[in-house]
């Protein structure tokens, strides 16, 4: 299998740094990866009955315990209209709940069930079944050097989660 594009621009033939053509190459790459990437997540999140970015809600609440939409929104780098429809479907799949906040009584705080606790083991085994279908054509030292050079890539944009 060739690591090069299926298709290229007119008149390129695998361009290299600073060549015509390099930004697109590049970017076709890491477009290619995330969309089949986020595929196969939500191939394997539909069988845990989540979608795509409902698990990594999950796990913030299970690393920072209760909390508010708000912190959830910038936790998730999203917006808060956004995480209030989660936290609503992830209720009604009786995943979360909501309770006054007991320090500011207009406020709510998010918490996970015994539902959502137990669901996080599938998320855990999903996360690693990705990774390693994602990893599976490197050896271990590509693996160890491609997953820096992606945080290091990452932290080159804003907004990016990576730290």
């Amino acid at each position: 299998m060739s690591d090069a594009p299926a298709v290229l621009p007119p008149g390129s033939e695998r361009p290299g740094p600073g060549e015509p053509g390099w930004a697109w190459r590049v970017n076709r790459a890491v477009v290619s990866l995330a969309r089949a990437h986020r595929a196969r997540a939500a191939s394997l999140l539909r069988g845990l009955d989540l979608h795509p970015g409902q698990e990594v809600l999950l796990l913030v609440l299970a690393d920072t315990g209760p909390t508010t939409p708000g912190r959830l929104a910038g936790a998730l780098s999203i917006e808060p209209p956004t995480v209030t429809k989660m936290v609503q479907r992830l209720e009604g799949a009786g995943l979360v709940r909501r309770d006054p906040d007991p320090a500011d009584r207009r406020s709510t705080v998010v918490s996970l069930t015994p539902a959502a606790r137990e669901r996080l083991h599938g998320v855990d085994e999903a996360w690693t079944v990705l990774a390693e279908e994602t990893l599976a054509g490197l050896d271990e030292r590509e693996r160890v050097d491609l997953v820096r050079l992606l945080e290091r890539a990452a932290a080159g944009l804003p907004g990016a989660t990576c730290r």
